[in-house]
Parts: structure tokens; sequence; C-alpha cells
């Protein structure tokens, strides 16, 4: 059975390995490797890890029997603003994908968010990533799409994608 677990700084390890495992095997196709490494750095340090805590997103690690799975981060999207929230990070094992983790940790989520008074989800996701295709099924919408510069000459080409959880079940 899975579990989720809220995560603090004593799960930065197993957050950056599963970061290192997923990361390989998503963006190895869609971005550079000096891409993937710089992004891995920029996001998955320990001192970065540490920061996001800090600046309010909440960590979940999925796990079974004591091993991690996959991890998500969630935060409000503005300080102050309870209606709308961003989805961070949602990664998942290779070897658990399509097995209902993602499913699972999103649910968590929600049901989290939904308690705090939120009535959106917000996301970002590459815009030839195949996660598209799981966030669609859970009733996200592409509501844009964005550039974001992140330095050193590389870009995020993103969509922008929302859940209304008035709709989600």
């Amino acid at each position: 059975m899975i579990s989720i677990k809220k995560a603090g700084i004593e799960s930065i390890p197993a957050i950056q390995e599963l970061a290192q495992i997923t990361w390989d095997n998503t963006y190895t196709a869609i971005i550079s490797e000096a891409q993937i490494k710089y992004m891995l750095d920029l996001f998955y340090s320990n001192d970065s890890l540490m920061q996001q805590m800090q600046n309010g997103h909440q960590f979940i690690i999925a796990g079974e029997e004591g091993m991690p799975m996959g991890f998500a981060s969630f935060s409000q999207k503005e300080e102050g603003n309870t209606a709308v929230y961003r989805l961070h990070k949602v990664y998942i094992s290779p070897y658990r994908q399509e097995k209902g983790v993602g499913k699972t940790l999103l649910n968590f989520i929600v049901d989290e968010i939904k308690e705090m008074g939120a009535l959106n989800l917000e996301l970002n996701v590459n815009r030839i990533n195949k996660a598209i295709g799981f966030y669609k099924k859970l009733g996200f919408i592409i509501t844009r799409e964005e550039d974001i510069d992140i330095g050193n000459g590389y870009f995020m080409n993103d969509y922008v994608m929302n859940l209304s959880l008035d709709a989600y079940a």
C-alpha cells in the first residue's frame, strides 16, 4: 500500500536521489544532458531544497514498505491568496510509474489544499513532457505557454496548466 508522508530537511537525500533517477529518465529526450545537470544543481542542491522548504514549499514523499517511490511539492501561489496553489514538482521513480503513485500524491495535495480554501491548482510542465497526458486525465487544462529564462542560456519551455478543484474527483 502506498503511504504519503510530509517531508522536511531530513528527506533531502531521498528527494535528491529520486530527482536524479526521474530526471535522467524524463528529460534525456527533451533537453541536453548539460541542461539536466544545470537544472538539477539549480533546483535540487541542499541549499536550494532548504530554501524552497523555508519559503513555504511543502514536500511530500510517497513510499511503500519504507522505500521512497516518488515526491511532490506545492505551495500557495501568492502569500495570502489561499484560492490558488502551485504544484511545483511531481516525480515518480520510472520503476513505479503508471501504478497509481502520481494520482495518490495528487489526491493528498488536493485534500490538503481544499482544507485551506483552495479553488485551483496550477502547474508548469515542459511542452514535450509526456506527463501532459497524465495531467489532462486528472482534469488539468492548458491555460497558456510560458518560456522561462533559468540562466546559463537555458530556458524552460512550458505549458501552464490549471485544475479547478470543484471538478476534481
